[in-house]
């Protein structure tokens, strides 16, 4: 029997180890691949199929990477995110190939993009969705441009200023039929001194639900609470709001603790802190029953109150501070509303005379 001598023995062992070893980390990195892939296709690929859409090989393929790059990216965040990407990019890819008859996303020019804009301008999009499909064609123009080392035809594409949507409010009449609520029991009483609290103060919908016992002061008619990044700030609150927050407080919020200890004011019929959804369905609740024609929601006593302020003559900067608007950019939305109530009270003069 012939023998090697132990060191080429060795030596060679231990090529076959490292062969063993390159093959298994190949494997490995297929298998990872593989598991990714599985991973994104449970997550968003069962909602686009991109081997279904109607584009180029070339394109399916790059829309196909994107996919995986940017659910890597966004794999904690929710999927819907992923999926809006490339839905917009699908869309816009589609109309490239039909219109402009190019087959791949690396030949785009600056110019066909604007083109692609114009169309949906023309196509009556809302500002909103153009400025979302921009937002994402720049980010597939800037993976195209990394990944592929082509110039970002997209950096000069500029989002146009979309106009903020002006709140809606309620009139003082409606305002004041809403908050108009018959009490016979608890719930009733817990209502109304939310409702009042809400209109008198402006607060958000998340902070009245928050509210704990320790952050109000009946006695000299102020809340304390805790806005946007936790920021502290004092509300003044109406004699109403304080008649029946005291009505609530000290008559009938004990019966709806159902054993439970709580420092928060407003409770569920569990004798928990009632949720913001469960605010926004007593809310609608109470507004059928008085039919309100609106869409009402939380939000908007917030609104109202901050218009009847500023109608009333408060300054802007009293407003800013009471709605814990950090910029007071945010609270002139409200002289826009205050403007068009004018016009609208000015044509209905002009009818009446």
């Amino acid at each position: 029997m012939f023998f090697l001598p132990t060191k080429i023995a060795i030596y060679l062992c231990i090529i076959d180890i490292v062969d063993i070893l390159n093959k298994c980390k190949i494997n490995l990195i297929k298998f990872t691949k593989t598991i990714i892939n599985d991973i994104i296709y449970m997550r968003v690929g069962n909602m686009i199929k991109i081997d279904n859409l109607k584009l180029s090989k070339k394109n399916k393929d790059i829309l196909s990477e994107y996919k995986i790059e940017l659910t890597a990216i966004k794999l904690k965040k929710i999927d819907t995110t992923v999926e809006s990407y490339i839905e917009d990019i699908y869309k816009y890819l589609e109309y490239i190939e039909e219109k402009k008859h190019i087959n791949s996303a690396l030949n785009i020019k600056e110019e066909d993009i604007i083109d692609y804009l114009t169309y949906l301008d023309k196509n009556n999009y809302e500002k909103t969705s153009i400025v979302r499909k921009i937002v994402s064609i720049k980010l597939f123009h800037k993976y195209l441009s990394e990944k592929y080392h082509i110039e970002d035809i997209s950096i000069k594409i500029d989002k146009p200023r979309v106009r903020r949507k002006l709140p809606n409010i309620l009139s003082i009449e409606e305002v004041d039929n809403l908050l108009d609520i018959e009490l016979n029991n608890a719930f009733d009483y817990r209502n109304k001194a939310m409702l009042e609290l809400m209109y008198s103060s402006g607060l958000r919908v998340s902070e009245l639900v928050d509210l704990k016992l320790k952050d109000i002061d009946l006695d000299n008619g102020y809340v304390k609470c805790f806005g946007k990044g936790n920021k502290e700030r004092i509300v003044p609150v109406g004699e109403l709001a304080v008649e029946y927050l005291k009505k609530y407080i000290y008559e009938y919020r004990d019966s709806m603790k159902k054993g439970y200890y709580t420092e928060n004011i407003f409770l569920n019929n569990h004798g928990k802190k009632i949720s913001r959804q469960g605010f926004f369905l007593i809310i609608k609740d109470i507004a059928k029953q008085k039919n309100i024609d609106k869409n009402i929601t939380p939000h908007m006593l917030r609104h109202s109150f901050a218009t009847h302020l500023l109608n009333n003559g408060a300054d802007l900067r009293t407003i800013q501070e009471m709605l814990g608007h950090s910029s007071i950019t945010t609270t002139q939305i409200y002289t826009n509303v205050s403007t068009d109530i004018l016009k609208e009270n000015y044509e209905l003069y002009k009818r009446r005379d």
